[in-house]
């Protein structure tokens, strides 16, 4: 995945950069069906008045723009359900080979050891303790065949199995009140999520890819797989899962993409 260019030339006349930035809130959008109401009311004027901005500048639409996604991210909480399911797949459909994806070549993806892999938890939980894979291994496995859809615009189908990640909150003694749950990897990769997304009962913690060990390029000892976000906030090489109040962002986040990330 290549970084996006949040940078507008401030020499160009501003009803390009309006159209250019409505182009980019319209790419953010353009993920759920469900959102699509905002793309249609964007307007160069409704820029403007839905984030009560000066859009005659590069700063200016840089802020209307961040405004916007906030809005969006509000929107798509809202109208999040905790049990409204992603479509299921049979094994027959399954994308072969599924595609790998990162910020890096397949390659550089990291090399972990399984005997020394241990993952940590902390933040507001009971239970404290670092878990290794035999001790997840133990854990109730379950899998799901379902479709990973990637911001850039392909999407695939995959067998994932796992531990329900509620199964696992719940286990270590989590306050299931607060906000977030972030995510640290071993590819320097970090994102956070709402916890009514963490307790979903299709997202997992998953293990395995197609009934085998997690292969290293799908994000070996364990990845978080959710159907119902797009690919970026799918973390892999999972080693730090905190529990928190604080907002935490993401690696994608951080550089402008939406924060909610829902499909």
């Amino acid at each position: 995945m290549n970084k996006k260019n949040s940078h507008i030339n401030p020499s160009l006349d501003t009803e390009y950069v309006l159209k250019e930035a409505e182009k980019l809130v319209s790419r953010q959008l353009d993920h759920s069906h469900r959102r699509r109401f905002l793309k249609q009311g964007l307007t160069l004027g409704g820029l403007a008045m839905l984030t009560g901005c000066d859009i005659s500048d590069n700063s200016s639409v840089e802020s209307a723009l961040t405004r916007i996604s906030g809005m969006n991210d509000r929107v798509q909480a809202w109208l999040f359900s905790g049990q409204l399911l992603a479509p299921v797949y049979t094994e027959s459909q399954i994308t072969r080979p599924f595609p790998f994806n990162a910020f890096y070549s397949e390659d550089e993806a990291p090399v972990i050891e399984a005997a020394d892999y241990k993952l940590a938890v902390s933040g507001l939980v009971a239970d404290k303790r670092e878990w290794t894979l035999p001790m997840l291994y133990q854990m109730t496995q379950v899998s799901q065949v379902t479709r990973h859809i990637c911001v850039e615009g392909w999407s695939a189908i995959g067998k994932w199995g796992g531990v329900p990640f509620a199964d696992f909150l719940k286990l270590i003694g989590t306050d299931l009140n607060a906000q977030y749950v972030s995510f640290k990897c071993a590819d320097d990769y970090y994102t956070s999520i709402d916890m009514a997304t963490a307790l979903h009962p299709q997202t997992l913690l998953a293990l395995t890819y197609d009934g085998e060990p997690l292969p290293r390029k799908y994000g070996f000892p364990m990845k978080l797989r959710m159907p119902t976000k797009l690919g970026y906030k799918n973390p892999k090489h999972i080693q730090v899962i905190e529990v928190t109040n604080n907002y935490t962002g993401g690696y994608w986040e951080d550089q402008g993409y939406n924060w909610f990330g829902g499909i």
